[in-house]
């Protein structure tokens, strides 16, 4: 390395790091009232962020047997987001099942030991509770991430257990996370800034499962210092 060159940003981060850079995330969720959490593990160390959200997909996406789970006891839990125009007020609830579903996806985001990186682990179902399986959770994966998923820079997503809850959920495998964050975190050295690890990486890791991230995230979330 020449004299004066700095060190190449790692992409890796410890444990310490991680859990700084989630309090100053979770600080400005509960700013902008977002919904994010923090979830500790009773009797442990361990915990990790959290967010459940509400998201309207097409009906058609869905298997037969899941296509209608709306009914009008659910209708409370719709979110303004959600917009159907339906012609016929009478047709109701009908009408709105024949257009839109409404699925939880819950997300998760974990610190990973043995890649020393975030992971987001997430479980999706429908709103009376029957989860969905992988090929309905590909369908809802819009077609541009699908393809980088499928061919690159993605590893693949996948069903795995959960580590610290032990049950059944979806992740996005991190082998390849480096290949994202080595690029933003080398930029923000060359120009002498920092960023907070979390809402980097989130923000182009939580897009592809549905999950959004305010730009608010950038530009009022500090590093940890």
């Amino acid at each position: 390395m020449m004299a004066g060159e700095k060190n190449p940003a790692s992409c890796y981060l410890d444990e310490r790091i991680f859990r700084l850079c989630c309090r100053l995330f979770l600080q400005h969720s509960e700013t902008i009232q977002d919904g994010w959490s923090w979830e500790q593990i009773k009797g442990t160390d361990e915990g990790f962020m959290k967010k459940t959200v509400l998201i309207p997909v097409k009906s058609s996406v869905l298997h037969k047997q899941h296509v209608c789970f709306m009914q009008a006891e659910n209708m409370d839990l719709l979110t303004d987001d959600i917009q159907v125009n339906v012609e016929d007020e009478t047709a109701g609830v009908q009408a709105v099942c024949e257009i839109h579903a409404v699925l939880r996806y819950e997300y998760h985001v974990l610190y990973s030991c043995s890649y020393h990186i975030p992971v987001l682990y997430f479980r999706a179902s429908t709103l009376d509770g029957n989860p969905l399986s992988l090929e309905e959770v590909w369908s809802n994966v819009h077609p541009n991430y699908r393809q980088r998923l499928q061919q690159g820079p993605w590893d693949t997503l996948t069903q795995q257990e959960h580590p610290l809850l032990g049950q059944a959920f979806f992740m996005l495998h991190p082998c390849r996370t480096e290949e994202f964050m080595k690029p933003a975190l080398d930029l923000a050295q060359a120009e002498n800034k920092k960023l907070n690890y979390i809402v980097t990486w989130l923000s182009v890791v939580g897009p592809v499962v549905g999950l959004d991230v305010p730009l608010s995230y950038c530009t009022e979330v500090s590093a940890p210092d």
